[in-house]
């Protein structure tokens, strides 16, 4: 097997939310990204109406993949309506006996004892840190999470949680053209306090719009495209890593080459000024 890559597929998209795939070939899926490096899975219990996580774990059972050479990361707090849970409005669950209810069913759905990295999806305006602390060291003690971690905090939301128990992990948004975190003290707390930064949707905007800032950027992409002997979004990726917090982008293509493209990123180490050039052409001015 190859060495484990830092990018994480992220599996929102595998069932009833985009690909829809069969057991086999989600199973196929897997055992490609497990070939080629990327050992890091991202779930959350909602995915699929709630349905993802199970689907994922029928198709691990059947990749006869060793448990121990793969890490799963899911989430737990977002209640949606829809037709798997009795649910009025969308709202936030972040009592003891949710959370530790919640991850026993990630671990029924994935077929695992284990879950790696176990996540509060969102911040409730309602959460406890105290309660949320007492499941979480129960579900230590227990061995069924291993790692903890929070979903789109603040700095200050991340003090309140981590007061209590240890958090490992924030999951942010970010990217080249959504890089407010390295303002806004997100990314300086991870650095100073040893949190790993993963980041969802770390291609931003850069292909899915035609405007002004990503024109932008897309006119510099195609030059250094040629200096790097790389893709564009490989480019993008490879901007990222470079930040010294290790930022960990969550992928959510299903596509075989863009994940090979992605994982190529991590081979490619940005000039100084190259950075800032990608960073002026997203924000539009030169820095301060």
């Amino acid at each position: 097997m190859k060495p484990t890559s830092k990018i994480i597929i992220g599996c929102m998209s595998w069932g009833k939310w985009g690909k829809q795939f069969s057991t086999k070939e989600a199973t196929a899926m897997i055992e490609f990204c497990v070939a080629n490096g990327n050992t890091f899975f991202d779930h959350a219990d909602l995915y699929g109406d709630y349905t993802t996580e199970a689907e994922f774990g029928c198709a691990l059972h059947k990749s006869l993949i060793p448990r121990e050479t793969i890490q799963l990361i899911t989430k737990c707090g977002i209640q949606n309506p829809g037709e798997t849970r009795n649910n009025s409005v969308k709202h936030y669950n972040y009592t003891k006996e949710y959370i530790i209810w919640s991850a026993e069913q990630s671990l029924k759905n994935l077929k695992t004892g284990y879950i790696d990295t176990f996540l509060l999806h969102r911040p409730s305006p309602l959460m406890d840190p105290i309660e949320i602390a007492e499941a979480i060291t129960i579900l230590k003690n227990q061995g069924k999470i291993i790692n903890f971690g929070v979903s789109n905090f603040t700095p200050s939301q991340v003090n309140l949680i981590s007061d209590h128990v240890v958090v490992d992990v924030n999951q942010i948004e970010f990217s080249l053209t959504k890089n407010t975190a390295m303002t806004n003290g997100s990314l300086d707390q991870m650095l100073q306090k040893g949190i790993q930064p993963m980041s969802w949707s770390p291609l931003g905007s850069v292909f899915k719009e035609e405007t002004n800032q990503t024109k932008r950027i897309k006119k510099w992409l195609k030059r250094f495209c040629e200096k790097y002997n790389c893709s564009k979004d490989t480019l993008v990726l490879a901007w990222i890593l470079k930040h010294p917090a290790k930022i960990a982008p969550v992928i959510g293509t299903t596509t075989k080459e863009r994940i090979l493209n992605a994982n190529k990123a991590q081979e490619i180490n940005l000039e100084l000024e190259d950075w800032f050039v990608l960073l002026e052409a997203s924000n539009g001015q030169e820095v301060a």
